[in-house]
């Protein structure tokens, strides 16, 4: 527990990346848990957001937009900070700042561009370092690692930096997957989130467009057969003991568990998941043996298939810096394990300074 004067959290937000909008909602969430009643007297937040071309806000203007006072696609050209500073953060007062909270989804931020920054700030953060997060964002080194370690994962295929304005070469990339897999194959973009730039497949005529759309988002890119399967997902907080949450699984009325389906749907969300207890407990293992193999840690969630023919357990992937929306699974799943969200943002802050 905490004792003495006021924490101030540097909560980040926004970014440049194409889940700006979505770490929005979760700095909303986590901004009004640290104000609730059983926090403001441990806690003070100061906001910094990021517009979505990387420019800084004051304070002032980034608790606005995180209170609606100001709409974050409104904001007026002046009141970005002046751009020539050498050392920006000279213009952002994070020296009263005592523990930094990154909600930076996806690129420059979830992939440890944020964490290499504030390293230089000598302040500790919530969440892993620099190295866990770029392997955690980046799903062909993640998935290599994996099967360097014998993880259970579904057949997969890596692209990296292939010309695919050339029609030769996706012409052989569409004859490399047909030889590979059946249909339906997932395309991916190796670093994106929130299924952004994700394509479901199921014939050949359809190859050459998902990869294109993937392509446009990273030069690299993923290719993984498509089971029947359900969707198992993990809770993970802790330094050097890392704890697991309840298993919960998500079931969805779309065809796939695609973005829309994650943030606008009403799934139907079941904690603690109906499987036996001995895949439950084999869950968590792997949850935790692939953050050490990442070197995850601070808080993630881990996304698991489970095959529906075989119950044969898969690991997807993992999230280091999860969303905290109304229908983000990771603070649900936490509640569910006995920490509500005003209690989760405090045991992440003490986590942060090793309490």
């Amino acid at each position: 527990m905490i004792r003495g004067k006021k924490k101030c959290i540097g909560l980040i937000f926004g970014g440049n990346s194409n889940e700006h909008e979505v770490s929005i909602s979760s700095a909303k969430t986590v901004y009004q848990a640290f104000n609730s009643e059983i926090n403001k007297e441990r806690f003070k937040v100061k906001a910094f957001y990021i517009n979505k071309y990387g420019d800084w806000l004051d304070s002032d203007s980034s608790e606005k937009i995180l209170i609606g006072e100001i709409e974050n696609n409104k904001i007026k050209k002046q009141e970005i900070f002046n751009q020539e500073k050498i050392n920006f953060l000279d213009g952002i007062e994070f020296q009263n700042v005592d523990v930094w909270f990154p909600l930076l989804h996806g690129f420059n931020g979830e992939d440890g561009s944020i964490h290499g920054l504030l390293r230089f700030t000598k302040k500790p953060l919530v969440g892993c370092g620099i190295l866990g997060s770029a392997l955690g964002m980046d799903k062909i080194m993640m998935k290599s690692i994996f099967s360097n370690l014998k993880l259970p994962q579904v057949n997969y295929l890596a692209v990296q930096n292939e010309d695919l304005n050339d029609n030769e070469v996706k012409n052989k990339l569409t004859r490399e997957i047909l030889n590979k897999f059946n249909f339906p194959i997932f395309v991916k973009p190796s670093n994106s989130g929130s299924s952004l730039g994700i394509s479901k497949v199921i014939n050949e005529s359809e190859i050459s467009q998902a990869l294109i759309k993937a392509w446009e988002i990273d030069p690299r890119i993923l290719i993984e057969e498509g089971l029947g399967v359900r969707e198992i997902e993990c809770g993970i907080i802790g330094n050097s003991k890392l704890l697991t949450s309840e298993i919960g699984e998500v079931k969805y009325e779309s065809d796939w568990y695609d973005y829309d389906s994650k943030y606008y749907s009403n799934n139907k969300i079941t904690i603690p998941a109906e499987i036996d207890s001995k895949i439950a407990k084999e869950i968590k293992e792997i949850a935790i043996k692939s953050c050490r193999a990442l070197n995850i840690f601070g808080f993630a969630r881990v996304d698991f298939f489970l095959e529906k023919s075989s119950n044969k357990i898969l690991l997807n992937e993992i999230n280091t810096i999860p969303g905290f929306t109304k229908n983000s699974m990771f603070p649900i799943l936490w509640e569910a394990s006995g920490l509500k969200i005003e209690q989760l943002v405090a045991k992440l802050v003490d986590i942060s300074l090793d309490l």
